[in-house]
C-alpha cells in the first residue's frame, strides 16, 4: 500500500512538472510568434510609409488625451501634409542646421555628434545633449512612443535603419517636418506657419524658419511669434549656420 502511495506521488510531481514546462514552452513559442509579427509589421508599415503620409501618431494621440483631461487646455489638432516641394528650403536649411548638420551624408546615425554628446553630459553630469539624427527623430515620433527608455531607443534604432534603407532623405525630411510638434496640438510645419506667421511654409522667410526650429524640442514652452531673448539668440545662431550650409543637398 505504501509503495503504491509513493508511486502514485512521484506520478503526480511528473505530471505537474511536464505541464510546467509544456507551458513554458508555450509561452515562448507565443512570444516569439508575437515578436516575429511585430517586426514583420515595421518592415511592411514603413516600406508603404514611402508613399503613404502617416495618417496619425502616437504623441499626437496621447496629447489629446492630455488636453481632454486638463482643466486649462482645450482638445486640439492642427496638422496639414504638405510636399517636400513646398516647403520653404529656409525651413530644410533650419532644422539640418540645428539638428543634424551631417543629415545629407550619414545613413541615419551620426556616432561622432553621439560620441560628442555623450561626452559633454559627462563633464556636465546631466544629460543636457542628446545625438539623435533628423531619421531617428522621424523613427521615434512616426512609429514609437515617446517616454525614454532602452526599449524605445532599441526599436527606434530599428526603425531609423528600415527608414534609410526604404526612404530617401527628401521622404524621411519630408514626414519630419510634417509629424512634428511645433505646440500644443500644433503638428507639421505648414500648421505651425499658418498658426504663428499666418501664411503657407513656402514662403517661410530665414528667420521664421530659424524661430519655429529654435523651439524644438521643448515646443509646449515656448512660442516663436513671441520670441523671448533665449529664441532671439538660439535662431541667431542657427541662421548663422545656415548661411554656412548653404542650400539643402538632399
Amino acid at each position: 500500500m505504501q509503495k503504491f502511495f509513493i508511486m502514485k506521488q512521484d506520478k503526480t510531481h511528473t505530471t505537474k512538472r511536464t505541464k510546467k514546462k509544456f507551458s513554458f514552452k508555450k509561452i515562448f513559442k507565443y512570444f516569439g510568434i508575437a515578436v516575429f509579427v511585430y517586426f514583420l509589421w515595421t518592415i511592411l508599415i514603413t516600406f508603404a510609409y514611402k508613399w503613404i503620409n502617416p495618417p496619425i501618431t502616437i504623441l499626437m494621440i496621447q496629447r489629446c488625451m492630455e488636453q481632454a483631461f486638463s482643466s486649462d487646455r482645450e482638445v486640439r489638432l492642427q496638422k496639414t501634409w504638405v510636399k517636400y516641394e513646398d516647403i520653404s528650403e529656409n525651413m530644410i536649411v533650419a532644422v539640418i542646421a540645428a539638428e543634424d548638420q551631417n543629415f545629407p551624408n550619414h545613413k541615419g546615425f551620426d556616432f561622432k555628434a553621439i560620441g560628442n554628446a555623450t561626452k559633454i553630459n559627462k563633464q556636465r553630469g546631466k544629460k543636457a545633449f542628446g545625438g539623435s539624427t533628423i531619421s531617428q527623430q522621424t523613427a521615434k515620433n512616426a512609429f514609437l512612443f515617446v517616454q525614454k527608455s532602452y526599449i524605445r531607443k532599441g526599436l527606434e534604432a530599428w526603425h531609423t535603419v528600415l527608414m534609410e534603407t526604404f526612404w530617401s532623405k527628401r521622404r524621411i525630411m519630408e514626414v519630419y517636418l510634417n509629424i512634428i510638434e511645433f505646440g500644443d496640438g500644433i503638428y507639421g510645419v505648414e500648421a505651425a506657419s499658418q498658426h504663428y506667421f499666418h501664411h503657407s511654409a513656402k514662403h517661410l522667410s530665414k528667420r521664421e524658419a530659424a524661430l519655429l526650429t529654435s523651439v524644438l524640442p521643448s515646443p509646449l514652452k515656448r512660442d516663436p511669434s513671441k520670441p523671448t531673448p533665449y529664441l532671439n539668440r538660439r535662431s541667431a545662431k542657427i541662421q548663422s549656420f545656415m548661411r554656412i550650409i548653404g542650400k539643402p543637398r538632399i
